[in-house]
């Protein structure tokens, strides 16, 4: 699309490439991006874990379960609502490129649904209240959510509908990853939108959780409702090659769906949060246990 020059001073450039090689190794910003999201976000929940009386090990420990499984059902996610990418003859890439996760295409919905399931397993296994431990890391969880977007931006990926506006974002032509310098056009960053709004999303998550005192779930499903609120408006702005139905976007049916589903739990669950010596002594009971499997099995 044939841009004039004072257009081009207004808009927002898009990077050369998405990745710098060190030696032989290819480094891909996206990547990066998502690391720094689940650094920040897991520092963040961690705090607040630990704010409420749990052990900020407990965090940590989770990610091994929620990471691996949550980038697993991240890119299952992206997959199977977005099938026509990788398989049938008009597909534009090969089957393979499924696996591909560097090169874009996590599914929000599913790396958070994989996720919570990796953390339910730990939760279950050393004996501490799912609840709280969602309610602690939601602000963190939208905040990883945030950074990570700026990895689109990288890749040239999850940008809207063409557009004059000065906030425009140039997309180019690339080969092999590279870009021609040839301008494609400008279209909505709409992967900047998501960002703000996850960014503001997370300033209302604390406001809520200090005046509101939400608990029991309450503050974890506050982040579904706010999250699917914007997901769902920035859904319209888009118009990449997506699965339909009944022509509204899968990521749309699935951002109200989920919206109306967590506001009807913010309504019917139980109010007020575990108190801080409650979580201590769930802490606690758990590290009575580890110390009893210690010493049993070093003793004779």
């Amino acid at each position: 699309m044939p841009q004039h020059s004072g257009q081009l001073l207004a808009s927002i450039p898009s990077p050369s490439r998405g990745y710098f090689s060190l030696g032989p190794l290819d480094i891909h910003f996206y990547a990066l991006c998502i690391i720094a999201g689940a650094v920040a976000g897991s520092i963040v929940a961690a705090r607040r874990w630990e704010a409420r009386g749990g052990d900020r090990n407990d965090v940590y420990d989770s990610l091994l379960w929620a990471i691996p499984l949550g980038i697993i059902g991240a890119r299952l996610y992206h997959v199977i609502t977005d099938w026509r990418l990788y398989f049938g003859a008009a597909a534009p890439h090969e089957p393979i490129d499924a696996l591909k996760i560097w090169e874009g295409g996590l599914g929000i919905w599913g790396g958070v649904l994989c996720g919570a399931l990796g953390v339910g397993i730990y939760c279950h296994r050393h004996h501490l209240p799912l609840s709280a431990l969602a309610d602690a890391a939601a602000p963190g969880l939208i905040l990883a959510q945030g950074i990570g977007r700026l990895g689109n931006w990288f890749n040239q990926e999850l940008y809207g509908r063409s557009t004059t506006v000065p906030w425009a974002l140039e997309i180019y032509e690339r080969s092999h990853g590279v870009s021609t310098g040839q301008i494609i056009g400008t279209y909505h960053p709409t992967f900047l939108y998501e960002m703000l709004w996850d960014f503001l999303v997370v300033l209302v998550l604390l406001v809520m959780d200090k005046k509101l005192v939400m608990g029991y779930g309450r503050l974890f499903a506050s982040y579904v409702m706010l999250y699917c609120l914007g997901r769902f408006w920035i859904e319209l702005m888009r118009s990449d090659p997506a699965s339909h139905i009944l022509g509204l976007r899968v990521n749309t049916w699935v951002s109200g769906i989920l919206f109306c589903a967590a506001l009807v739990y913010v309504l019917a669950a139980k109010r007020g949060r575990r108190s801080v010596t409650e979580i201590a002594a769930f802490s606690a009971r758990q590290t009575g246990d580890e110390q009893d499997r210690e010493s049993s099995s070093s003793t004779p």
